[in-house]
Formats: C-alpha cells, sequence, structure tokens
C-alpha cells in the first residue's frame, strides 16, 4: 500500500513545505514562492560550463560561510509591542517604505539588543511574529540618531510580492536575505525545503528572475544576480554525514541562488552556536563541478511576482522526495509599484573601497570580497 501511495501519490499521501519562521507561525513567503519550488527536473541553462569556470574558486570547493558566532548571518524576531525606529538610508530611493523626498524611512521593529552581522554588511535581519513581516537592513548602524543604514526592505512573508524592477534590497540582488539561509532547525529536521543564498566574486551587469537589482560588470562569462544552479543528480559522497546528506538533498532539489558579490561559492546560513564543527567540514568538500546551473524561466507566472508556475507533487508515507513542476503559467498578477527618480545621498555608506561605476544615490554596491578562511 505505500508502494501504491508513492507511485500513484493518493490521498494518504502529504506535501512537504519549507520550515517556518522558528518560534512564529509565520510562512516563509507561500508554498508556490520561487524560493520554495523544486527546481530539480528544470533544463540546464546553456551558459551553465561558463558561469562555473568564471566562478570556480581557487580549490574547488563549496564554503559554508557560517557557523558558530561570530560566523553566518543572525536573525531577531520581534513583536508589535517592541520599539519600531525610523532608519536614513543611503539608497532611501530604493529603500521601504517609498518617500517622495529623502527622509527618515520606516518604522522598522528593532528588539532590546538586537542581533546584527559584523562588518562591513552589517545586515541586521527581524521578523515581526505578529505581522509576519520581514525588515532587513544593510549597513546597519544604531549608534546615529536616528538610526541608519545603506538600504533598508521590508517583505510581507504571506505574499509573492517582488521589489520593484531595479531595486535594490539589504542585499545585491534586491533579493531577501533570511529565505535563503540555511538553518539547523531545518537541517536537524531532515529537509531543506527552499534555495540557499551564495556569492561569487563578481557577477555581469544584468539580473535575472526573481531578483530585481544587479551589481556587476559587463562581462557575460559571469553569471548574473539571481541565477541558480543546482548539484547534479548523478554526485554522491557517502563519507559525508547524515546531516551533510540533508544539504546535498537540497542542493539537488531547490539549489543555489546568487544573491551578493563576494567570495566564489561562499554559501550563507545562520549564525548558531549549535552548528557542529563535523558538519561544518562536510560542507567544505562538495566539489563545484558538480553543480549546474538552470534555466527557471518556465516557471515565472509574472516577472513582477515570486510566484511560480507549478504544481505540488505529494509525498507519500514512505518519504519520498516531494517536487514543483512547471505547468502552465496562469494569469499574472501584477505587484509592482513605480520607482521614484534617483536623488544622490547624503549619508556616507560604509562599504568597501573600489566602488563600480555609479553611485550609491543609483543603487549600484561594490563587489564584496570575504578572504578565504580555510580554518573554520
Amino acid at each position: 500500500m505505500v508502494l501504491l501511495a508513492s507511485v500513484l501519490g493518493v490521498a494518504s499521501a502529504r506535501s512537504v513545505h519549507a520550515a517556518g519562521v522558528p518560534g512564529t507561525s509565520c510562512a516563509v513567503f507561500p508554498a508556490d514562492n520561487i524560493w520554495n519550488t523544486d527546481i530539480s527536473t528544470l533544463p540546464v541553462n546553456a551558459k551553465s560550463a561558463t558561469w562555473i569556470t568564471s566562478t570556480m574558486p581557487g580549490l574547488g570547493l563549496t564554503h559554508p560561510d557560517f557557523g558558530q558566532p561570530p560566523y553566518g548571518i543572525p536573525f531577531n524576531v520581534a513583536h508589535n509591542t517592541d520599539l519600531h525606529y525610523n532608519f536614513n538610508f543611503a539608497s532611501w530611493d530604493e529603500s521601504d517604505p517609498v518617500v517622495a523626498t529623502q527622509q527618515p524611512q520606516g518604522p522598522y521593529p528593532v528588539p532590546v539588543n538586537p542581533q546584527i552581522e559584523g562588518p562591513t554588511d552589517s545586515h541586521m535581519l527581524v521578523i515581526n511574529a505578529d505581522a509576519c513581516k520581514l525588515y532587513e537592513t544593510f549597513a546597519t548602524d544604531l549608534s546615529t540618531s536616528p538610526y541608519s543604514g545603506g538600504s533598508g526592505a521590508i517583505f510581507d512573508l504571506n505574499s509573492n510580492a517582488l521589489r520593484p524592477a531595479g531595486w535594490t534590497s539589504a542585499d545585491a540582488a534586491g533579493l531577501p536575505i533570511f529565505p535563503g539561509l540555511l538553518r539547523l532547525d531545518e537541517v536537524q529536521a531532515g529537509f531543506i525545503g527552499h534555495a540557499i543564498r551564495f556569492t561569487v566574486h563578481n557577477t555581469n551587469d544584468t539580473y535575472l528572475w526573481p531578483a530585481r537589482h544587479h551589481a556587476g560588470i559587463n562581462d557575460p562569462a559571469l553569471p548574473p544576480m539571481g541565477a541558480r544552479f543546482r548539484l547534479k543528480a548523478s554526485y554522491s559522497d557517502p563519507s559525508l554525514g547524515a546531516e551533510a546528506q540533508v544539504v546535498l538533498t537540497a542542493f539537488k532539489h531547490y539549489g543555489l541562488i546568487v544573491a551578493d558579490n563576494g567570495s566564489d561559492w561562499y554559501f550563507q546560513g545562520t549564525e548558531d552556536a549549535s552548528w557542529d564543527d563535523p558538519l561544518i567540514a562536510d560542507l567544505k568538500k562538495i566539489p563545484v563541478s558538480q553543480f549546474e546551473a538552470i534555466d527557471e524561466s518556465s516557471l515565472m507566472v509574472d516577472p513582477n511576482s515570486g510566484r511560480a508556475a507549478v504544481r505540488v507533487i505529494a509525498q507519500s508515507s514512505s518519504g519520498a522526495q516531494s517536487g514543483r513542476q512547471p505547468v502552465s503559467p496562469a494569469t499574472p498578477n501584477p505587484t509592482s509599484r513605480p520607482r521614484l527618480p534617483a536623488k544622490a545621498p547624503n549619508v556616507t555608506p560604509r562599504r568597501p573601497s573600489s566602488p563600480l561605476p555609479g553611485s550609491w544615490g543609483a543603487g549600484r554596491r561594490a563587489p564584496r570580497f570575504v578572504p578565504p578562511d580555510l580554518t573554520r
């Protein structure tokens, strides 16, 4: 009977979805969001080999850019009762909420003693558990009055709405950060149902859906922001531990999305004192040559929405992997908002040197380089 359920997907089968925000009842976007979509059967992108070659790290291996403090990106859970503050943003014209002229923007919830990623990115991620909204700031500085940052973005976790085309976020790709972080609770549960964000040393000056912003150079050999990769189905390494195998499965079914400029094939996760060294060590052994870029353009229902044209394939009680497969696009549901003209900011951003052509007011961001740390 179990075998029959696996093959036919009968009523006893169940769907598998990405885990919600720990400590809340909030989902991390709807189940049909592109972040939460299985891309294991999509075609290989024609530029896959070129993009892999141009971003190949020196050792040819992936690198987990997270672990025990201070490694990783922390997140905070807040409530309506927490204090809310306005921020001065350098890229105010591409920050939330929309304003016509440069002025403090908000309010953003800031819990007592918030956890903030270390310099230079200084991301602060806050989820309002009551409203199920995600607030992300870049180059966060709480020593100023009012508080300040490079940019700020607010995402409704119950919505598929994307940022306006051409807008940055707290991430260079104009994407949210939190949904792409690898989390320990998911690994321990044995299932990761979403894509993971990662960086490459530089990107080209275009972006692919669902990304909304580029921060690259005119080099077609480089992948664009939003490019999605997956681990080849044929790859296996039985020597890796059980928790690493959970990550490998996620890489095969949900893949990784280029979200920022940084060190090649550094993938991000949460800062958590409970990450263990054997798992981190295992995740440094995956050959980049075993990945391939995929073409997910067939899943786009509307360029201004993160909704993917998919159908959920139920998982049987035998534990077979559920999947999401392409179907015919439905009627578009536009979610765009007008983009305001760029203004020159008067807030000095805290960012590495060697900026790309353009200005922060135009939403451009210099490549972020994290020196390889082979000891962690």
